[in-house]
């Protein structure tokens, strides 16, 4: 049977109680953000990711648990979560950026440190994205990729992480980096044990290209922590996977959007993890695509087996029409939209209304 590599804790009923209905005329009293991670960019080639066996770097194919959010008592402000389960953080000013190199310090507070299995390969799982805001779509998506490596291959997942776009990533609806990261914090530490945000993309002074993203991870994890310990104390690569929806790898069969030198490194180097949209035919189009059918082996593609439709882009239309999004996506999460008046502003038509909007 296969081993779990995190069980998640009984965080108690009161992680994330209920917020006031929009329609409601009492609002809670706006706080200030925490702070978050901030970072300098590495665009260093892993040496140490040579060191993983062949056998380990393609996934090797055979043929949840949702957080329960029961009402409490509205709060009028966030309570702070415990310092103990957070990254070190600071306090960033946009003008604060280019000074931040040797205060970033990459977010492991989460990662584990052994190995359970020495039979099984680690693995990190990466989404990249706008997260504006982070849903409970963006939270199963995790939980689906644990269940199908668990259930479909010889990883042992050690750790997973947001890592939200920088402002700089022109898109309709982006909030400021800083209150996408710290609403992706929230959510993590109010339902998950093993997931965590990293802000060293978010912090970047342009748009940073996903493979440069997934080396900084690598970076980060093999090269300078020297990977993860076994449970016979020997030193062992993990393997780093990008975790994506259906429309992401949709979007690299599209001319122009991504160039080819990058889609060899990602999937190839790395890998990619694939939650397909109900209705979709994921495994049609990987044969369709050249680059993609070359890399197949390194491309896991994972099922929706209840079908969720969330998307940031309706999350935003339903606040600006004074809707409920109660149970779309975490209450510590709606509090601090409604603490900041985010997403206030109207987009166009096309894009909310747009499949491909997340």
């Amino acid at each position: 049977m296969p081993i779990q590599p995190f069980v998640l804790e009984e965080l108690g009923e009161g992680v994330d109680g209920p917020v006031p209905h929009p329609a409601s005329s009492s609002r809670p009293t706006p706080t200030t953000a925490r702070s978050y991670d901030a970072s300098h960019a590495s665009d260093t080639e892993s040496k140490y990711h040579s060191k993983i066996p062949r056998k380990h770097t393609e996934l090797i194919s055979s043929s949840s648990s949702d957080e329960e959010n029961e009402p409490l008592p509205p709060k009028p402000e966030i309570t702070p979560p415990k310092k103990e389960i957070l990254p070190p953080s600071i306090k960033v000013r946009s003008s604060q950026i280019a000074d931040l190199e040797e205060d970033y310090h990459f977010p492991t507070h989460r990662l584990a440190t052994t190995l359970t299995d020495d039979s099984k390969h680690p693995l990190v799982i990466v989404a990249c994205g706008s997260f504006s805001p982070i849903t409970y779509l963006h939270l199963r998506m995790f939980e689906m990729a644990l269940d199908a490596i668990t259930e479909q291959t010889r990883f042992e997942v050690i750790g997973g992480y947001y890592s939200p776009v920088s402002s700089n990533y022109k898109k309709q609806g982006l909030a400021p980096a800083h209150h996408r990261v710290r609403m992706c914090e929230l959510a993590c530490e109010r339902t998950s044990s093993w997931l965590m945000v990293d802000a060293w993309e978010s912090l970047q002074p342009k748009y940073t290209r996903t493979a440069l993203v997934l080396d900084h991870f690598n970076e980060e994890i093999n090269i300078k922590r020297g990977g993860i310990m076994t449970r016979s104390r020997e030193k062992r690569g993990v393997k780093i996977m990008l975790l994506a929806g259906g429309d992401l790898i949709e979007s690299m069969g599209e001319p122009d959007v991504w160039a080819d030198q990058d889609l060899h490194h990602i999937l190839g180097k790395y890998g990619c993890l694939i939650v397909e949209r109900t209705g979709s035919d994921v495994r049609s189009f990987l044969l369709s695509h050249d680059i993609l059918y070359e890399h197949r082996k390194n491309i896991l593609v994972i099922k929706q087996l209840i079908y969720n439709d969330i998307s940031s882009t309706k999350i935003r239309l339903f606040i600006r029409r004074g809707m409920s999004v109660q149970y779309l996506l975490p209450n510590s999460v709606i509090r601090y939209i409604q603490q900041h008046n985010l997403y206030g502003d109207s987009e166009p038509v096309k894009q909310v209304m747009s499949d491909r909007a997340d």
